[in-house]
């Protein structure tokens, strides 16, 4: 029987590498999709790459999207990246959040799905740790997907179009737990938004801080090199 494929959004870091191997474990072919959009940290995208030679996905498609002339994040260089916050789980929005960031790149996978009739997309976002971002929610993914069945050949035609969010109720230390028992090396892995030059993760920002909380949790040392670590 031939396997069946599945998008998987694939940006390097610890949440969308999780998320590839679900997929993988579900039994699917991969085609992996990641972006440059003008973010700084750009060396996400070489881990990216190092992910998908490590799990031998089939495709890796690569998409240059000119969301940093938008304006609007910090990531796109409009405003300071923040650092040593305290309350990673606070209220509002921080200014790491790309407008609509999540929304085009589900996009993107929906084309892909029409062009290759693959059924199944996986996304790497949690609502339990994270900071904050209006599309990492679960009401955003539902809504995705009953759009994704309405505006699609395949949904209009009988088809069914799921988007998987393997890891949307799991804290930082259950997803990396979960990655370990399949297999992921998260010394692969990049999640810093302000890498030093060398590429070595600051260990101050949100991201940073999220990730280093979730190695503690889970009682696992992080293999990642950083300039600061608190």
């Amino acid at each position: 029987m031939e396997k069946k494929t599945a998008v998987v959004l694939l940006s390097g870091g610890l949440d969308s590498t999780t998320a590839l191997a679900v997929a993988r474990r579900d039994g699917f072919d991969i085609h992996a999709l990641s972006f440059t959009y003008g973010q700084l940290h750009t060396v996400e995208l070489e881990a990216a790459r190092r992910v998908a030679a490590h799990f031998g996905v089939e495709q890796h498609t690569i998409l240059d999207l000119p969301l940093a002339s938008l304006g609007g994040s910090a990531l796109t260089g409009h405003g300071e990246v923040p650092k040593d916050r305290e309350n990673l789980d606070g209220e509002g929005i921080p200014v790491t959040y790309v407008p609509a960031r999540n929304t085009i790149f589900l996009s993107y996978a929906l084309a892909i799905c029409e062009v290759t009739g693959a059924t199944d997309i996986y996304i790497g976002v949690s609502h339990v740790d994270y900071s904050g971002y209006p599309d990492c929610r679960p009401e955003f993914i539902e809504a995705f997907e009953a759009l994704a069945n309405r505006a699609t050949r395949i949904g209009v035609e009988g088809g069914h179009i799921t988007i998987h969010a393997p890891v949307m109720e799991l804290d930082k230390g259950e997803t990396i737990r979960l990655g370990l028992s399949l297999g992921v090396d998260y010394s692969m892995t990049h999640t810093c938004y302000d890498p030093h030059e060398d590429g070595t993760a600051c260990g101050r920002c949100d991201s940073c801080l999220l990730r280093l909380r979730g190695f503690a949790q889970a009682g696992v040392e992080d293999p990642v090199a950083y300039r600061e670590r608190q």
